[in-house]
């Protein structure tokens, strides 16, 4: 291979990988939404406690089923956002499970990232996802959407 072939090669590895960063960044973080009919939800999709290891109660309206390992950058400051976000609002709830000791869960949710937030509501179906650390103003904008006008803030 030429010097300028390496080049040029070497050029479009770097840019290819600054594409993917830049993609993968404007990615993370950010809501992602599933149908919201209670048509389109079999039984068997609905998350329960149990499913996840836990014995917390779910929220009345909305759970935050945040996922975390023990060696998470953005898990600590996560969690106090989506306790936060909790606190605000009644009938809200998050709850926190350590994937570290239960890969089968990550296997269920397909989670491949942490942190990974679930948006469940009050049967426990996924109405929406947050891979990555969540945009405040996208998670605030979620609850509202989902906890409808009439929601309550503490």
């Amino acid at each position: 291979m030429t010097p300028g072939l390496a080049l040029v090669a070497l050029l479009a590895l770097v840019a290819l990988a600054t594409l993917v960063g830049l993609a993968w960044r404007r990615s993370t973080g950010r809501v992602r939404r599933r149908p919201e009919s209670d048509d389109d939800t079999r039984e068997s999709d609905l998350v329960r406690p149990a499913d996840v290891g836990t014995t917390e109660t779910f929220g009345d309206r909305v759970t935050l089923l945040q996922f975390s390992t023990e060696f998470c950058t953005y898990c600590p400051a996560t969690r106090r956002l989506l306790s936060a976000e909790a606190a605000r609002h009644e009938g809200v709830e998050h709850i926190d499970v350590d994937l570290t000791r239960a890969p089968d869960v990550a296997t269920r949710y397909n989670v491949l990232q942490t942190p990974t937030t679930l948006i469940l509501d009050r049967r426990g179906a996924i109405r929406a996802r947050i891979g990555g650390p969540p945009k405040p103003r996208e998670l605030e904008s979620e609850l509202a959407r989902l906890l409808g006008d009439d929601h309550d803030a503490n």
